[in-house]
Protein backbone atom coordinates (compact mmCIF):
# COMPACT_ATOMS: atom_id res chain seq x y z
CA UNK A 1 0.00 0.00 0.00
CA UNK A 2 1.18 3.53 -0.84
CA UNK A 3 2.85 6.00 1.86
CA UNK A 4 0.57 8.02 0.13
CA UNK A 5 -2.56 6.76 -0.67
CA UNK A 6 -6.38 8.20 -1.51
CA UNK A 7 -8.41 8.90 1.78
CA UNK A 8 -12.30 9.40 1.20
CA UNK A 9 -14.05 10.23 3.91
CA UNK A 10 -18.12 9.10 4.49
CA UNK A 11 -20.22 11.02 6.11
CA UNK A 12 -21.62 15.02 6.24
CA UNK A 13 -22.01 15.44 10.08
CA UNK A 14 -19.85 17.43 12.02
CA UNK A 15 -17.05 14.87 12.46
CA UNK A 16 -16.87 13.74 9.03
CA UNK A 17 -16.33 17.63 8.15
CA UNK A 18 -13.65 18.03 11.20
CA UNK A 19 -11.89 14.88 9.46
CA UNK A 20 -11.89 16.41 6.24
CA UNK A 21 -10.49 19.60 7.30
CA UNK A 22 -7.52 17.75 9.14
CA UNK A 23 -6.80 15.52 5.91
CA UNK A 24 -7.10 18.65 3.93
CA UNK A 25 -3.89 19.99 5.84
CA UNK A 26 -1.62 17.59 4.06
CA UNK A 27 -3.21 15.83 0.82
CA UNK A 28 -3.70 17.43 -2.60
CA UNK A 29 -7.08 15.82 -2.86
CA UNK A 30 -9.53 14.59 -0.20
CA UNK A 31 -12.45 12.23 -1.13
CA UNK A 32 -15.97 13.45 0.48
CA UNK A 33 -18.88 11.00 0.20
CA UNK A 34 -22.34 12.94 1.19
CA UNK A 35 -25.83 11.55 0.61
CA UNK A 36 -27.06 14.87 0.20
CA UNK A 37 -26.86 16.14 -3.17
CA UNK A 38 -27.90 19.55 -2.08
CA UNK A 39 -24.64 19.41 0.70
CA UNK A 40 -22.33 18.62 -2.45
CA UNK A 41 -23.80 21.10 -4.49
CA UNK A 42 -23.86 23.78 -1.60
CA UNK A 43 -20.22 23.00 -0.96
CA UNK A 44 -19.11 23.65 -4.48
CA UNK A 45 -20.76 26.37 -4.49
CA UNK A 46 -20.40 27.96 -0.97
CA UNK A 47 -17.08 26.37 0.05
CA UNK A 48 -18.93 25.50 3.23
CA UNK A 49 -20.81 22.77 4.99
CA UNK A 50 -24.34 24.13 4.69
CA UNK A 51 -25.30 22.38 7.91
CA UNK A 52 -22.20 21.21 10.49
CA UNK A 53 -19.59 23.72 11.00
CA UNK A 54 -20.54 26.39 8.88
CA UNK A 55 -17.24 28.41 9.66
CA UNK A 56 -14.64 26.07 8.07
CA UNK A 57 -14.00 26.80 4.41
CA UNK A 58 -12.87 24.68 2.07
CA UNK A 59 -10.42 25.04 -1.03
CA UNK A 60 -12.89 23.48 -3.53
CA UNK A 61 -9.21 22.16 -5.53
CA UNK A 62 -8.35 19.71 -2.98
CA UNK A 63 -12.08 18.14 -2.62
CA UNK A 64 -13.18 15.08 -4.86
CA UNK A 65 -17.34 15.22 -3.55
CA UNK A 66 -19.77 12.67 -4.86
CA UNK A 67 -23.42 12.11 -3.57
CA UNK A 68 -22.03 7.75 -5.10
CA UNK A 69 -21.37 5.49 -2.31
CA UNK A 70 -19.54 3.03 -4.51
CA UNK A 71 -17.56 5.98 -6.79
CA UNK A 72 -15.85 7.24 -4.10
CA UNK A 73 -15.36 3.35 -2.92
CA UNK A 74 -13.56 2.91 -6.11
CA UNK A 75 -11.84 6.29 -5.70
CA UNK A 76 -9.76 5.74 -2.55
CA UNK A 77 -7.36 3.74 -0.62
CA UNK A 78 -8.32 4.78 2.77
CA UNK A 79 -12.27 4.66 3.88
CA UNK A 80 -12.93 6.98 6.80
CA UNK A 81 -16.71 6.31 7.61
CA UNK A 82 -18.31 8.96 10.02
CA UNK A 83 -21.43 8.22 9.78
CA UNK A 84 -24.00 7.88 12.77
CA UNK A 85 -23.97 4.42 13.84
CA UNK A 86 -28.06 4.55 13.34
CA UNK A 87 -27.93 5.71 9.71
CA UNK A 88 -24.72 2.95 8.81
CA UNK A 89 -26.14 -0.11 7.74
CA UNK A 90 -28.78 2.17 4.91
CA UNK A 91 -25.23 3.03 3.87
CA UNK A 92 -23.78 -0.01 3.79
CA UNK A 93 -26.34 -1.91 1.98
CA UNK A 94 -25.80 0.62 -1.23
CA UNK A 95 -22.56 -0.63 -1.97
CA UNK A 96 -21.63 -2.96 -4.75
CA UNK A 97 -18.24 -2.59 -5.30
CA UNK A 98 -15.49 -4.84 -4.12
CA UNK A 99 -13.72 -3.46 -0.19
CA UNK A 100 -10.60 -6.30 -1.34
CA UNK A 101 -7.79 -4.12 -0.47
CA UNK A 102 -9.26 -1.03 0.89
CA UNK A 103 -8.04 -0.03 4.53
CA UNK A 104 -11.37 1.02 6.48
CA UNK A 105 -10.73 3.45 9.71
CA UNK A 106 -14.47 3.89 11.81
CA UNK A 107 -14.91 7.33 13.16
CA UNK A 108 -18.13 6.04 14.37
CA UNK A 109 -18.70 6.49 18.46
CA UNK A 110 -21.41 3.73 18.34
CA UNK A 111 -22.94 0.40 17.42
CA UNK A 112 -24.54 -0.65 14.65
CA UNK A 113 -27.99 -1.51 15.61
CA UNK A 114 -28.87 -4.47 13.33
CA UNK A 115 -25.73 -6.45 13.90
CA UNK A 116 -25.27 -5.35 17.22
CA UNK A 117 -21.48 -5.33 16.54
CA UNK A 118 -18.90 -2.26 16.96
CA UNK A 119 -18.11 -1.05 13.64
CA UNK A 120 -14.59 -2.65 13.13
CA UNK A 121 -16.19 -5.97 14.15
CA UNK A 122 -19.38 -5.25 11.38
CA UNK A 123 -17.27 -4.90 8.79
CA UNK A 124 -14.79 -8.02 9.54
CA UNK A 125 -17.82 -10.37 10.41
CA UNK A 126 -20.49 -9.23 8.10
CA UNK A 127 -18.69 -7.63 5.12
CA UNK A 128 -15.68 -9.87 5.26
CA UNK A 129 -12.75 -6.97 5.40
CA UNK A 130 -9.78 -8.59 7.28
CA UNK A 131 -8.26 -7.41 10.75
CA UNK A 132 -5.76 -5.97 9.52
CA UNK A 133 -7.50 -3.53 7.11
CA UNK A 134 -9.54 -1.95 9.60
CA UNK A 135 -8.88 0.34 12.30
CA UNK A 136 -10.67 3.51 14.31
CA UNK A 137 -9.74 6.96 15.07
CA UNK A 138 -10.85 7.86 18.10
CA UNK A 139 -10.34 11.28 21.07
CA UNK A 140 -10.53 12.88 22.87
CA UNK A 141 -11.20 15.43 20.03
CA UNK A 142 -14.69 17.53 19.44
CA UNK A 143 -15.38 18.58 15.47
CA UNK A 144 -16.19 22.32 17.00
CA UNK A 145 -12.60 22.42 18.65
CA UNK A 146 -10.69 21.32 15.58
CA UNK A 147 -13.21 23.87 13.41
CA UNK A 148 -11.45 26.55 15.93
CA UNK A 149 -7.74 25.16 15.39
CA UNK A 150 -7.38 24.48 18.54
CA UNK A 151 -4.92 22.09 20.07
CA UNK A 152 -6.45 18.35 20.27
CA UNK A 153 -5.31 14.59 19.86
CA UNK A 154 -6.46 11.73 18.17
CA UNK A 155 -5.42 8.08 18.94
CA UNK A 156 -5.18 5.66 15.83
CA UNK A 157 -5.48 2.53 16.08
CA UNK A 158 -5.34 -0.93 14.03
CA UNK A 159 -3.45 -4.28 14.26
CA UNK A 160 -1.05 -2.93 10.95
CA UNK A 161 1.31 0.15 13.26
CA UNK A 162 2.83 1.21 9.20
CA UNK A 163 -1.39 1.66 8.24
CA UNK A 164 -2.26 3.53 11.69
CA UNK A 165 1.00 5.62 11.06
CA UNK A 166 0.56 6.74 7.49
CA UNK A 167 -3.22 7.58 8.87
CA UNK A 168 -1.76 9.41 11.55
CA UNK A 169 0.48 11.37 9.53
CA UNK A 170 -2.02 12.17 7.18
CA UNK A 171 -4.65 14.04 10.07
CA UNK A 172 -1.90 15.87 12.01
CA UNK A 173 -1.30 19.52 11.75
CA UNK A 174 -0.07 22.16 13.50
CA UNK A 175 -3.78 21.83 15.85
CA UNK A 176 -4.24 18.05 15.74
CA UNK A 177 -1.35 15.47 17.59
CA UNK A 178 -1.66 12.00 17.16
CA UNK A 179 -0.48 8.88 18.31
CA UNK A 180 -1.24 4.75 17.52
CA UNK A 181 -2.62 2.02 19.07
CA UNK A 182 -3.32 -1.76 18.61
CA UNK A 183 -6.08 -1.82 20.63
CA UNK A 184 -9.03 -1.58 17.92
CA UNK A 185 -11.38 -2.77 19.79
CA UNK A 186 -11.16 -1.42 23.12
CA UNK A 187 -10.44 1.70 21.45
CA UNK A 188 -13.74 1.95 19.74
CA UNK A 189 -16.03 0.29 22.68
CA UNK A 190 -14.48 3.24 24.82
CA UNK A 191 -15.49 5.41 22.05
CA UNK A 192 -18.75 3.85 22.33
CA UNK A 193 -19.30 3.89 26.37
CA UNK A 194 -18.20 7.02 26.99
CA UNK A 195 -21.43 8.41 25.32
CA UNK A 196 -23.34 6.89 27.70
CA UNK A 197 -21.77 7.92 30.87
CA UNK A 198 -22.03 11.32 29.49
CA UNK A 199 -25.63 10.78 29.37
CA UNK A 200 -25.37 10.27 32.91
CA UNK A 201 -23.19 12.84 33.17
CA UNK A 202 -25.66 15.20 31.75
CA UNK A 203 -29.18 13.64 33.64
CA UNK A 204 -26.94 14.53 36.91
CA UNK A 205 -26.27 18.08 36.22
CA UNK A 206 -29.93 18.42 35.19
CA UNK A 207 -31.06 16.89 38.41
CA UNK A 208 -29.32 19.57 39.90
CA UNK A 209 -26.51 17.31 40.66
CA UNK A 210 -22.79 19.57 41.78
CA UNK A 211 -19.34 19.06 40.69
CA UNK A 212 -18.39 16.69 43.72
CA UNK A 213 -20.94 14.41 42.40
CA UNK A 214 -19.77 14.61 38.86
CA UNK A 215 -16.25 13.88 39.71
CA UNK A 216 -17.18 10.67 41.60
CA UNK A 217 -19.40 9.33 38.93
CA UNK A 218 -16.46 9.72 35.91
CA UNK A 219 -14.05 8.04 38.58
CA UNK A 220 -16.95 5.63 38.68
CA UNK A 221 -17.68 5.53 34.75
CA UNK A 222 -13.43 4.85 33.65
CA UNK A 223 -13.34 1.96 36.33
CA UNK A 224 -16.77 0.54 34.90
CA UNK A 225 -15.89 1.01 31.53
CA UNK A 226 -12.67 -0.93 32.41
CA UNK A 227 -14.53 -3.70 33.20
CA UNK A 228 -17.12 -3.66 30.78
CA UNK A 229 -13.96 -3.82 27.81
CA UNK A 230 -12.09 -6.09 30.45
CA UNK A 231 -14.98 -8.79 29.46
CA UNK A 232 -15.14 -8.41 25.55
CA UNK A 233 -11.63 -8.09 24.68
CA UNK A 234 -9.08 -8.53 27.47
CA UNK A 235 -5.55 -7.68 26.61
CA UNK A 236 -2.90 -5.29 28.44
CA UNK A 237 -4.19 -1.58 28.18
CA UNK A 238 -3.59 1.27 29.95
CA UNK A 239 -7.25 2.36 31.09
CA UNK A 240 -6.01 5.78 32.23
CA UNK A 241 -4.82 6.96 28.27
CA UNK A 242 -6.53 9.69 26.40
CA UNK A 243 -8.15 7.39 24.35
CA UNK A 244 -10.33 5.61 27.21
CA UNK A 245 -9.75 8.84 30.41
CA UNK A 246 -9.13 11.44 27.83
CA UNK A 247 -12.32 10.77 25.76
CA UNK A 248 -14.30 9.93 28.63
CA UNK A 249 -13.60 13.26 30.66
CA UNK A 250 -13.81 15.68 27.23
CA UNK A 251 -17.57 13.95 26.58
CA UNK A 252 -18.62 13.97 29.81
CA UNK A 253 -18.12 17.81 30.59
CA UNK A 254 -18.03 19.90 27.29
CA UNK A 255 -20.36 22.28 26.61
CA UNK A 256 -19.79 20.73 22.71
CA UNK A 257 -21.06 17.18 23.83
CA UNK A 258 -24.44 16.37 22.55
CA UNK A 259 -24.62 13.33 24.86
CA UNK A 260 -24.30 15.41 27.41
CA UNK A 261 -26.89 17.73 25.91
CA UNK A 262 -29.20 15.30 25.56
CA UNK A 263 -28.52 13.92 29.55
CA UNK A 264 -29.14 17.29 30.40
CA UNK A 265 -32.42 17.81 28.76
CA UNK A 266 -33.53 13.97 30.55
CA UNK A 267 -32.31 15.43 33.89
CA UNK A 268 -34.24 18.23 33.24
CA UNK A 269 -37.65 16.18 32.70
CA UNK A 270 -37.94 16.54 29.20
CA UNK A 271 -38.97 12.70 27.71
CA UNK A 272 -36.84 10.97 25.25
CA UNK A 273 -39.02 11.64 22.24
CA UNK A 274 -38.79 15.55 23.48
CA UNK A 275 -35.37 15.49 24.12
CA UNK A 276 -34.36 13.30 20.81
CA UNK A 277 -36.83 16.12 19.11
CA UNK A 278 -34.73 19.32 19.99
CA UNK A 279 -31.13 18.12 18.91
CA UNK A 280 -30.17 18.85 15.62
CA UNK A 281 -27.56 16.62 15.69
CA UNK A 282 -27.45 12.41 16.72
CA UNK A 283 -27.01 11.23 20.38
CA UNK A 284 -24.71 8.47 19.71
CA UNK A 285 -25.11 7.41 23.29
CA UNK A 286 -28.94 7.16 23.44
CA UNK A 287 -28.37 4.29 20.79
CA UNK A 288 -25.30 2.90 22.52
CA UNK A 289 -27.17 2.22 26.03
CA UNK A 290 -29.39 -0.15 24.82
CA UNK A 291 -26.81 -2.09 22.55
CA UNK A 292 -24.08 -1.97 25.30
CA UNK A 293 -26.64 -3.14 28.13
CA UNK A 294 -27.90 -6.06 25.82
CA UNK A 295 -23.99 -6.79 24.95
CA UNK A 296 -23.33 -6.97 29.08
CA UNK A 297 -26.24 -9.19 29.69
CA UNK A 298 -24.33 -11.96 28.27
CA UNK A 299 -20.71 -10.95 29.91
CA UNK A 300 -21.98 -10.02 33.25
CA UNK A 301 -19.64 -7.07 33.96
CA UNK A 302 -20.45 -4.58 36.96
CA UNK A 303 -22.23 -1.69 35.37
CA UNK A 304 -24.51 -0.08 37.87
CA UNK A 305 -23.91 3.86 35.49
CA UNK A 306 -25.08 1.87 32.56
CA UNK A 307 -27.85 0.04 34.19
CA UNK A 308 -29.22 3.33 35.53
CA UNK A 309 -29.16 4.75 32.33
CA UNK A 310 -30.60 2.24 30.73
CA UNK A 311 -33.62 1.81 32.59
CA UNK A 312 -34.53 5.85 32.37
CA UNK A 313 -34.08 6.14 28.50
CA UNK A 314 -35.24 2.25 27.56
CA UNK A 315 -37.77 1.02 30.59
CA UNK A 316 -39.35 5.01 31.47
CA UNK A 317 -37.79 4.80 35.14
CA UNK A 318 -37.81 8.18 36.62
CA UNK A 319 -34.84 9.76 36.38
CA UNK A 320 -34.52 11.29 40.45
CA UNK A 321 -35.22 8.31 41.70
CA UNK A 322 -33.27 6.22 39.70
CA UNK A 323 -29.62 8.71 40.46
CA UNK A 324 -30.93 8.52 44.36
CA UNK A 325 -30.73 4.51 44.35
CA UNK A 326 -27.33 5.22 42.03
CA UNK A 327 -25.41 7.28 44.38
CA UNK A 328 -26.00 4.11 47.09
CA UNK A 329 -23.94 1.95 44.10
CA UNK A 330 -21.09 4.05 43.35
CA UNK A 331 -18.36 5.85 45.72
Amino acid sequence: MSTNPKIAVFGSGSWATAIVKMLSENLETVGWYMRSQYSAEHIRRNKHNPNYLTSVEFDNNQLFISNDINEMIQYADYLIFAVPSAFVQGELEKINTSLANKIIFSAIKGIIPKSGLIVGQHFHDIMQVPFKNIGVITGPCHAEEVALERLSYLTIACQDEDKATIMAQNLSSRYIKTKVSDDIVGTEYAAMLKNIYAIAAGIAHGLGYGDNFQAVLMSNAIREMKRFIKKVHKMKRNINNSAYLGDLLVTGYSVFSRNRMFGNMIGKGYTVKSAMHEMVMVSEGYYATKSAFKINQKNKAKTPILDAVYSILYDGKDAKKTFEKLTDLID
